[in-house]
């Protein structure tokens, strides 16, 4: 639990529901059942939750837009990788052929504008299957699901990323919020690993950007 918030807080059953639509809407829409449109309202409060700045969040989306067209680019049998960047932190994911093809995407990465740090987890191995896929993005959304039963947890201060059943974890985070998010993914059915790549901060550091995300979706 966080001991200081922002003086107007977002009321945890809204933001709860709000998450829960988001996951029912996202899900659908991977399957084709749901209009994408619709999803616009729940992702809308999804943003306006999370503790990156309006900013960075742009910034993340581009950072991962750009260095997947330059993996393309540069590198061969590249489509087994994965891109995902928080507050510019970026975690690489997947399968590559060799530890040189390893190294090179790293690189790579690293290269791209306004990215801080990467972290490698990409294994040396074939592809896996499109059920292991799919299997990956069910489990991300059994330990979304698993966050916002949490009473004890923000949901959406968590990103979830799922590859070959091993669960990473990103955000901004206190050390307690960290440790209980870890503990809840690792006990969704199909996890086999959990590992944590949060950034961690104090419960005033958290307050203030708390505040800050705050008065960000006032001004919207």
């Amino acid at each position: 639990m966080i001991a200081h918030r922002s003086a107007r807080p977002f009321p945890r059953r809204l933001a709860s529901a709000a998450v829960a639509s988001a996951l029912v809407a996202a899900t659908l829409s991977l399957s084709g059942c749901f209009p994408l449109a619709a999803t616009g309202v729940a992702v809308g409060v999804l943003a306006a939750t999370d503790r990156r700045t309006i900013g960075t969040q742009t910034e993340d989306t581009g950072i991962e837009v750009t260095a997947a067209s330059r993996l393309r680019e540069e590198l061969k049998n590249a489509g087994g990788i994965s891109v995902t960047s928080f507050n510019r932190k970026v975690l690489i994911t997947g399968q590559v052929i060799d530890d040189t093809t390893r190294q090179a995407a790293e690189r790579i990465v690293a290269g791209v504008e306004n990215v801080r740090s990467v972290h490698n987890e990409l294994q040396v191995s074939g592809r896996v299957s499109l059920g292991t896929t799919a299997s990956d993005a069910t489990i991300s959304t059994r330990v979304k699901a698993a966050f916002v039963d949490a009473k004890d947890l923000q949901a959406n201060t968590v990103k979830v990323v799922t590859e070959a059943g091993v669960v990473y974890l990103m955000g901004i985070v206190s050390r307690a919020e960290g440790d209980r998010a870890a503990q809840v993914a690792s006990r969704v059915s199909g996890v086999t690993r959990v590992v944590t790549v949060f950034e961690y901060a104090s419960a005033d550091e958290i307050a203030r950007i708390e505040r800050r995300s705050a008065q960000e979706s006032q001004a919207k």
